[in-house]
């Protein structure tokens, strides 16, 4: 019997941020390959609500509560998820999002962008994003020698869009860390790699993109403009990159490496 280089059976993942539209679809599609799936948050209602859905198609999962912005919230989940699930050798760090105040309005002054702001869209998607979480959920895998670290990038990390200055650097800092830490840790079993998704609707970036009626707004318009496919992505698009990634025999030579799925955003001259 040929065994699908896609299978996750055996293995325990871990979806920081799982109470999200795209974390918990990911959480998903991991359980569907056969993980054991940690979704990490702090919204149990939502986190729940996925564990239930995941269990429902005949997946393992639990929910495990933590604060992606805290070393020690996040080893009491950790150390909570390897007493339930077994050693964690998949982490998805799905964490992160923009802040109104860290968002320029059409023209507003980018000299009075607020630094409370910048600092709390760095620290969300870069140390609560990527830096903790590796160094939490790395440290045990390195530990065992076998891991698949995945961060969460953006296609705005690798174009400067426009209002949302701070969310954009912060995430290409997720990227250059990702290759960082990929070179750091490649020859000890622990592999770094990133997901870039383009433009998904979510419940934090749906009022940027429709109008109440459904139509697209004028930068939902401009975004579906300049994307090759004409349309925004799904969910449950992004399933076969965290699974290929995840999976230690599909991808055992990739690391360093970000994944860019934008129905083709990227590859336009905006």
């Amino acid at each position: 019997m040929t065994t699908s280089i896609f299978d996750l059976t055996g293995e325990t993942a871990v979806v920081l941020g799982g109470t999200g539209v795209l974390g918990g679809g990911m959480a998903s599609a991991l359980a569907a390959a056969g993980a054991n799936v940690a979704v990490v948050g702090r919204s149990e209602e939502r986190g729940q609500a996925r564990v239930n859905q995941i269990q429902a198609a005949g997946g393992k999962a639990v929910f495990q509560s933590a604060d992606a912005l805290d070393a020690s919230s996040l080893k009491v989940a950790r150390n909570a998820i390897i007493g339930k699930l077994g050693s964690v050798t998949i982490l998805v760090a799905a964490a992160g999002g923009n802040r109104p105040d860290a968002t320029l309005p059409p023209g507003s002054d980018f000299c009075k962008l607020s630094r409370e702001g910048w600092n709390g869209v760095f620290d969300l998607n870069l140390v609560g994003g990527a830096l903790l979480p590796a160094q939490v959920f790395g440290e045990s895998m390195l530990a065992q020698r076998k891991g698949s670290i995945i961060n969460i990038a953006s296609m705005a990390g690798m174009i400067p869009l426009s209002r949302v200055v701070a969310y954009s650097a912060a995430k290409a800092a997720v990227i250059n860390f990702t290759k960082f830490l990929a070179r750091e840790w490649a020859t000890q079993g622990v592999r770094v790699n990133a997901i870039s998704p383009g433009f998904f609707p979510a419940d934090q970036n749906r009022a940027l993109l429709f109008k109440d009626d459904g139509t697209y707004t004028e930068r939902g318009g401009q975004i579906i403009g300049h994307t090759p496919m004409s349309r925004f992505g799904e969910a449950q698009e992004l399933d076969g990159a965290v699974v290929w990634l995840a999976s230690h025999r599909a991808s055992s030579f990739v690391t360093g490496q970000n994944i860019v799925v934008d129905g083709g955003f990227s590859s336009t001259t905006i």
